[in-house]
């Protein structure tokens, strides 16, 4: 179980981000912490295989007890890049390489285990027994507590879990990419106890200029003024209020932002402006 309402995403901490350095990451850590914010999402491949290696060293630095916090991990997918000699991008699920993933998370990280590790992304290679027999190895180790995959559709989790448990799922999810609601991903992953996580959480809202995102912030603006909080925690509680239990995974390096939201723990949206910020992102109203 997640210990937190939302987690941190540490994706552009290194050098696909903010290019922080590791006292700057142990400052985010503490900080996040002490907001109740317990759990931190990573991947093997970001920051070109870089990333993982700078937070366990800013881990370090915190001083922060291993049992008070969370890490989630993710292998898979093979990057093109200087840290890797390969010629294409692909994805690689063999029991050596995401057993070889995991120790190399745990080297990175500092760790003597991951709380959870996902597949990050589907492959049509993926051989539902030896995952499973895999992951069922390194649960046996205590090397990994908890299993679950990322981008997987409801029928691909469904093969994967003819062999062996999914807890969880990290999926694109937020007001302008709403459709996991509607195409039964949610629905799926509720009926089978499967967790969500909602990576990118708002959206294109701030990212684009379109027809959807300008109905959206011409409605937030409204909004904004009637609740007295920000756009940002208007999103994430319009995607809290779904009973799926939807855990957003936040990707800010601004302390500001990260105090920002504490205001997630007492604020509430009111059913009519949780379908009219759906509508506005529709472009027409509900069915």
């Amino acid at each position: 179980m997640i210990k937190s309402n939302v987690i941190a995403g540490v994706m552009n901490w290194g050098v696909w981000g903010k290019n922080l350095s590791i006292s700057e990451m142990a400052e985010r850590i503490n900080c996040l912490i002490s907001e109740g914010i317990y759990c931190f999402d990573h991947a093997d491949i970001y920051g070109g295989y870089s990333t993982e290696e700078s937070f366990g060293n800013a881990l370090q630095k915190a001083n922060v007890a291993r049992e008070k916090i969370q890490l989630i991990t993710k292998c898979g997918i093979q990057y093109v890049c200087e840290a890797k000699p390969h010629t294409i991008k692909h994805y690689d699920y063999s029991k050596e390489h995401i057993t070889a993933a995991v120790h190399q998370s745990l080297k990175n990280l500092k760790t003597d285990y991951l709380d959870i590790l996902l597949l990050h992304r589907p492959s049509p290679l993926l051989q539902a027994e030896e995952v499973a027999e895999t992951i069922t190895q390194l649960k046996k180790e205590g090397k990994i507590l908890g299993f679950g995959v990322s981008n997987f559709l409801p029928h691909q989790t469904a093969l994967l879990r003819r062999y062996i448990p999914v807890d969880y799922n990290q999926i694109q999810f937020s007001a302008t990419h709403y459709h996991p609601m509607t195409n039964g991903e949610l629905d799926y992953m509720k009926l089978h106890d499967i967790q969500p996580m909602a990576w990118n959480p708002l959206g294109s809202v701030f990212r684009e200029e379109n027809e959807q995102t300008n109905r959206l912030k011409m409605l937030l603006a409204d909004l904004i003024l009637k609740y007295e909080v920000s756009a940002e925690i208007i999103l994430l509680t319009w995607i809290l209020r779904h009973p799926s239990k939807i855990i957003p995974v936040i990707g800010t390096t601004n302390l500001d932002r990260i105090l920002n939201l504490k205001k997630l723990l007492d604020f509430e949206l009111e059913t009519e402006d949780w379908f009219a910020i759906w509508t506005a992102s529709m472009g027409h109203r509900v069915p």
